[in-house]
């Protein structure tokens, strides 16, 4: 009896330990932390840190959360926990600099007024409940940037997300970004209003204004705007000398720029170019007369494939559905980008290129050419001629040679430069065709004094990046509209890559290092295996009754060809015979179709069960038999001690 009263002494003194531990290290140790999360996903990356660190006034963030109604949405609820405590990250590493209050908004409540006088949108849960989830960002300034809703599919660009919030309050003056572009970014597309649609500017576009000043800039100007920081030309196309010797002057005088040229832009369906220096017109970027000053070269007439990175399409031809990897479409992983450059270094996720064109450096050139992405060996140069929409992809991959060599794709250009107009500004500009904004650009360049420059003053500081189809949506992003807002899902990095760029060039790289942290998500990829085998072996069935539908239609045609016309339509003997072979073929492939769908419900069933048993079950087990050895060991030893006692007396 005193046995037993002293084993339930000691795990009555055992729980109540335990109590007093959690108690104390809950009220002392909170300070420390520890991530073991795969991916580290409560782990602040050195960006947010340094934005942290940088803050010179204070931020509150607001975060609006219906709790109660959290409890009745499981998956949500887990991501709110996860927002809320990575929160808690950012208000300690801010050092005071950040507060954090968190505003459940219940029903018909002053909080919930807040929350719609922010701009918040909630979702409607029943007649009576509307579940908030949202953010709002107040800096000393009363600058106020909200998320409407903070939805579970953006969840690993939460980090990033947060960041930005922070940092545009903190920083409500933003860098100016002047674009230049021939491709209808801002949704100006008279494609677009001839078949009825309303124009959307492109998500890139949108992506950059909510960090950057962005001001469209006239195609025929004659001066880059003083408070220009970096000039964004895309797919420079029939630009006149004013215009491309203001460029010239901007690059010289220091100002930084970013270029997106393309010997075959898919997004260009106008004319051809009349000032291309090809043997032939083309719809290709025409910038040479700059680049030749600057050291480099795009490769008119000429676009990048690598079959090792195709993107498989699918498309007709005559009349039937065909699937192959189209090597001209490239996706470029990020094995293939320079770790020495910080716009790619932090870069994760593959990039989406669409007939990329390829980057020389010129011969003698003062200027040095840092490749920023290029291609695998593998790859080849192709003739635009076979790009064009009456082209047969199949001749692509049909004529693909690799070349054995690796293809520039993005460059940096840096060093000394001189100018692409040895004799000063050009001449002729004071005709009757002039515009008034050009003849004030002219008028205010005159009164300031600038002078023509014929080499740069420092070293120029220029990113090229060979094609111009990766900003369009469909080579890159997800646009999804929720209740009123247009919400971009990534599914590559070519976003991240221009605004790291710009990011870059503005001299800002605190957010770079959290644009691109990759997917947080842990797919189950067996699983995913398992089911896309029985999609396939699905798809080939279902081609094969399709195939046998045809034949039979055809067979049934021939016949009825063949028969005498009548009064009546009466079904032949072999007519009947026919159909009612092809419903038993068909009765049979739906059986080895639900044999099929079983299989893969079988199989998957069995993986789920082994996962939950090795997440659930494996850890008490292993606990299990681990005290149940020592246990036994202690047995041991104590019988050994005994008898040595024994043997001793």
């Amino acid at each position: 009896m005193s046995s037993k009263w002293l084993t339930a002494t000691g795990l009555g003194l055992a729980v109540v330990l335990l109590l007093a531990v959690n108690i104390f290290s809950n009220a002392v140790f909170t300070s420390m932390r520890a991530d073991l999360t795969h991916g580290k996903l409560y782990t602040l990356t050195e960006g947010t840190k340094s934005m942290l660190g940088g803050l010179a006034e204070p931020v509150r963030l607001r975060l609006f959360l219906s709790e109660q109604l959290a409890t009745r949405l499981p998956r949500i609820n887990s991501y709110a926990k996860r927002v809320r405590e990575l929160l808690g990250e950012y208000e300690r590493a801010a050092g005071g600099k950040l507060a954090v209050e968190v505003i459940d908004p219940e029903p018909f409540s002053p909080d919930e007024d807040r929350a719609v006088g922010y701009g918040l949108r909630g979702i409607p849960l029943d007649e009576e409940s509307t579940f908030y989830f949202g953010l709002v960002a107040t800096g000393s300034t009363d600058e106020e940037k909200t998320i409407p809703y903070l939805t579970i599919d953006r969840e690993e660009f939460l980090e990033y997300d947060l960041s930005r919030l922070i940092y545009q309050v903190a920083n409500p003056k933003q860098k100016v970004v002047g674009l230049m572009s021939s491709l209808p970014m801002t949704g100006a597309d008279p494609r677009a209003a001839m078949m009825g649609r309303r124009p959307q500017e492109w998500m890139v576009l949108e992506q950059m204004r909510q960090l950057f000043d962005v001001r469209t800039l006239d195609n025929n100007i004659s001066e880059i705007p003083a408070d220009v920081d970096v000039l964004m030309v895309v797919h420079p196309k029939d630009l006149k000398e004013p215009t491309l010797y203001a460029i010239d002057q901007f690059v010289l005088r220091g100002g930084r720029a970013l270029f997106f040229v393309d010997p075959h832009p898919e997004a260009d369906q106008g004319p051809p170019s009349v000032t291309a220096t090809t043997t032939r017109a083309g719809r290709g970027s025409e910038i040479s007369k700059l680049f030749n000053a600057w050291g480099i070269e795009l490769v008119p007439g000429k676009v990048v494939g690598d079959l090792q990175l195709a993107t498989r399409v699918q498309f007709e031809h005559e009349g039937r559905l065909v699937m192959l990897d189209y090597p001209v479409w490239i996706n470029l992983p990020p094995e293939l980008y320079s770790r020495e450059d910080i716009v790619t270094a932090s870069l994760i996720g593959s990039l989406r290129l669409g007939t990329p064109g390829h980057l020389l450096k010129k011969d003698g050139a003062g200027t040095q050419l840092a490749p920023l992405m290029q291609s695998t060996v593998n790859a080849a140069l192709i003739g635009t001629e076979k790009l064009g929409i009456f082209s047969d992809p199949q001749d692509t991959v049909r004529d693909y040679k690799p070349d054995g060599k690796r293809y520039v794709l993005a460059a940096r250009v840096t060093g000394p430069a001189i100018s692409a107009f040895a004799d000063g500004a050009p001449k002729g500009n004071e005709s009757k065709a002039e515009t008034e904004s050009q003849k004030a650009a002219a008028n205010e360049k005159a009164t300031s004094g600038s002078e023509h420059l014929a080499k740069s003053k420092q070293d120029i500081n220029v990113i090229v990046i060979a094609d111009s189809d990766l900003l369009q949506d469909a080579f890159w992003v997800q646009v999804q509209d929720f209740l009123g807002n247009r919400i971009a899902i990534p599914n590559a990095a070519n976003g991240a890559l221009v605004v790291n760029a710009l990011d870059n060039l503005t001299g800002s790289n605190d957010l770079i290092s959290i644009r691109s942290r990759g997917r947080f998500t842990r797919p189950f990829t067996r699983v995913n295996a398992l089911r896309q085998e029985a999609e396939l072996r699905f798809r080939q069935k279902e081609q094969e009754l399709i195939n046998r539908l045809d034949e039979t239609e055809k067979k049934l045609a021939e016949l009825e060809r063949s028969k005498q016309e009548s009064a009546t339509v009466v079904l032949s003997e072999a007519q009947q015979q026919e159909i009612a072979r092809f419903r038993q073929e068909k009765i049979r492939i739906r059986n080895e179709l639900r044999d099929v769908r079983h299989e893969l419900r079988k199989n998957i069933e069995n993986l789920e069960g082994w996962l939950k048993f090795a997440n659930i079950g494996m850890m008490p087990i292993l606990i299990g038999i681990g005290g149940v050895a020592v246990g036994a060991y202690q047995m041991r030893r104590r019988k050994k001690g005994v008898r040595k006692s024994a043997d001793t007396g």
